[in-house]
């Protein structure tokens, strides 16, 4: 094989490796949003769950399993979600906060179809 044609095989092949390994770190297509941006709401709950609480709902700190795999892959129990209150609802609404072990935090509005990871 032609040393060209092998270089160009080798930088083909890292760079390939590269992309894939960033893409699988950061989740498939998570957007981002400043923590000053989410709404105030948001951020009281992000505010609850750095300082430990209490929570107002009952469900807040269990388990979020991403079993839609919108979120980077992480072993069971990596995450646990958190509910952000909405407005005019008496349910727990369609807002959450996702906190990941390693203080990586993800914002939903629309009930886990997609999210944004929350920059500090």
């Amino acid at each position: 094989m032609p040393y060209w044609l092998r270089f160009l095989l080798v930088t083909w092949l890292t760079t390939g490796s590269v992309f894939a390994f960033s893409f699988s770190q950061q989740g498939p297509g998570v957007e981002q949003i400043r923590a000053s941006e989410l709404p105030r709401e948001a951020q009281q709950t992000l505010v609850l769950i750095k300082t430990g609480g209490p929570f107002p709902y009952a469900r807040d700190g269990i388990v979020f399993g991403n079993f839609e795999k919108r979120l980077p892959r992480q072993p069971r129990g990596y995450y646990t979600e958190y509910t952000v209150k909405t407005p005019g609802r008496r349910d727990r609404g369609p807002r959450r906060i996702i906190a990941g072990e390693r203080r990586d935090y993800y914002y939903t509005d629309d009930h886990y179809q997609s999210f944004k990871r929350i920059l500090e």
